[in-house]
Order: C-alpha cells, then structure tokens, then sequence
C-alpha cells in the first residue's frame, strides 16, 4: 500500500490535477493524476529521476513562457533567506 508523503491539487480550466510524492515497498517515487471529462490519466517519476524531470519541466515553461512573451513568476524565498521579507531590516 502507498504511503503519502506530501500533496497538491490544482484545477487549470476543466482539469483537475492531482500530485502526490508516495512510498510503497518498492520505493519513492512521484505520481502527477490529471483527470478530465471522466477520464484519468497518470505519470509516475522515480525519485531518483525527480531532479531531471524537474529541471525537463523548467526548460519547457521557460520556453513556453518566452514564446508567449510573458515572464515566469518567480518563486517565494525561503523563510530566512536573503531574499525574504523576513530578513529585512
């Protein structure tokens, strides 16, 4: 049986996705549901390719982003960090 370790939903249009980092017996690994129109589709990533397929998916948004002409948002800092509004003086 799968034990959750962490996970998000979304719903973009008329598609729900659901992602989910699990554990089962035979490792770690990610699996991202889309579901539309009664209709359920899976991936599932080891967690040994998860850096690779992270940084596969940066690549496309980049490009994607750059084609439609807009910018990618950027990311929240991390609490603490140099960035953050917690560390300001």
């Amino acid at each position: 049986m799968d034990n959750v370790i962490a996970s998000q939903e979304l719903q973009v249009e008329r598609k729900h996705y659901y992602i989910e980092f699990r554990e089962n017996e035979r490792g770690r690994f990610l699996r991202i549901t889309e579901e539309a129109h009664g209709r359920r589709n899976t991936v599932i990533v080891p967690s040994t390719g998860l850096n690779e397929f992270n940084a596969a998916i940066d690549a496309v948004v980049v490009a994607a982003n750059a084609a439609n002409g807009t910018a990618a948002p950027s990311a929240p800092s991390a609490p603490g960090s140099p960035n953050s509004a917690s560390s300001a003086a």
